[in-house]
């Protein structure tokens, strides 16, 4: 590493730590010329990321910030806690990049997405569903509350978000 107050390439790592729930490493160093002490971080390359695919065929890159909030969309103001959205997110963006190397299509995530809701909160899951599958009226939505409601229920192990 190149020192930010000398310009010398001659430092040491005092200390590494995890940081960002382990999406990086934190690294204290100390310069040997002029002794001074900075902060380096370590993360993935993220410049190979995953393209998706939407329904009109153009590509643009994979965002986790945009699937939360499509999320966050769907729950509105339902009484659920931020971190099982953002927890929620950052299973479906685990699975797509552990699925997929390059492209995935966005019915894939969304499909993700729609089946999780749908075992989370039948009101989320209704409003994402309406916007994802482009419900054309309100018999459609019918069809689809109705399914939800000839469901059985869930047991209490199904999901550990709430």
């Amino acid at each position: 590493m190149i020192c930010p107050y000398c310009g010398a390439d001659d430092d040491r790592v005092i200390d590494s730590r995890s940081s960002d729930g382990g999406r990086s490493i934190r690294r204290r160093r100390e310069c040997n010329a002029c002794c001074r002490r900075y902060t380096t971080y370590e993360r993935i390359d993220t410049t190979a990321r995953l393209t998706v695919v939407k329904r009109d065929q153009t590509r643009s890159p994979f965002d986790r910030e945009k699937l939360l909030r499509s999320i966050q969309t769907a729950f509105g103001k339902r009484p659920v806690a931020e971190d099982v959205k953002r927890r929620l997110a950052e299973e479906v963006d685990e699975e797509i990049h552990r699925l997929f190397e390059r492209e995935v299509d966005s019915r894939e995530i969304g499909e993700r997405v729609a089946s999780r809701l749908r075992e989370l909160d039948p009101v989320a899951y209704v409003r994402f569903a309406s916007e994802y599958y482009r419900f054309e009226n309100v018999g459609e939505i019918e069809r689809e509350i109705a399914e939800l409601r000839d469901r059985p229920p869930r047991s209490p192990h199904q999901s550990d978000l709430f």
